[in-house]
């Protein structure tokens, strides 16, 4: 049964105590704060309640997200972030250990691979692994559609086929694995980010939450509100970004709440 907007009868978000937020399309768009998102993490705090971003957006290091916040006038640290790109490198340490890695992703992304000890290679690599490339080159679509061809293990940081912005969405790492499948004929092995379990329990884990107590908040069903109720975290849809109600009407996907934005949430704290 699908919740009705912006009510909350059960008092679920009262048993709530930590809030794992998606950023494009529920905390702002662009360079944008969403209306009332920042009084929505001022009346978590205040609630005696926590907050932790996570996103799949593997375009950034943690380091960008903690400036792009602070040119908003939010300070939090590196703590407070958690992205698809740092549970890849997790994954990866655990299952391809000390294996060399071509990674189709930005400089950001790179350098974030490199600190944490993984080895880059673009000539013979062992493993592939696509993220959301902002600068993206056919050269380099070439070479991983010949590496994914070659049969390498092939694992992607998040499934998102589109990232929103201020002016509209712009194709996000699905788009790019649409691409090398219709090259290649594979789509990839093991993909990190919401809504598949990699992520949230690398999130639990990180922060030292209970999913029983921590809710998922994001505008996309297929991947925020999936990675919640699919997970043991509870799900809660805003419809400030990707997702509308007829989506919601159409989906496998139910979620446990539904608000207009997170600022609909701040009474039921």
């Amino acid at each position: 049964m699908i919740p009705e907007i912006n009510i909350d009868q059960k008092g679920i978000l009262k048993n709530i105590t930590c809030f794992a937020l998606d950023m494009d399309g529920t905390i702002y768009l662009g360079n944008r704060w969403i209306d009332g998102a920042k009084e929505f993490l001022s009346a978590v705090e205040s609630a005696g309640k926590n907050y932790i971003f996570l996103t799949n957006n593997s375009s950034k290091n943690p380091q960008a997200y903690v400036e792009k916040l602070g040119k908003m006038g939010l300070k939090v640290g590196t703590d407070r972030i958690v992205t698809s790109g740092q549970a890849t490198i997790a994954y990866l340490k655990k299952n391809f250990p000390k294996k060399r890695v071509y990674l189709l992703g930005n400089e950001l992304l790179k350098e974030e691979f490199e600190e944490e000890g993984i080895l880059l290679d673009t000539k013979q690599p062992e493993v592939v692994v696509v993220g959301f490339d902002t600068t993206l080159t056919y050269e380099k679509m070439c070479r991983v559609c010949d590496l994914v061809r070659e049969g390498l293990p092939y694992v992607s940081t998040h499934p998102d086929y589109n990232c929103p912005t201020e002016t509209g969405f712009i194709p996000d790492a699905g788009a790019i694995h649409a691409f090398i499948h219709a090259s290649a004929f594979r789509y990839p092995d093991h993909i990190i980010g919401k809504p598949n379990g990699d992520i949230m329990d690398y999130l639990a884990e990180r922060a030292g939450v209970s999913k029983d107590q921590t809710a998922m908040v994001g505008d996309r069903l297929y991947t925020d509100v999936a990675a919640g109720v699919n997970n043991g975290y509870t799900g809660i849809l805003v419809l400030s970004g990707e997702a509308g109600m007829k989506d919601v009407e159409t989906s496998n996907v139910i979620p446990n709440l539904i608000f207009d934005s997170v600022k609909e949430m701040i009474p039921y704290l």
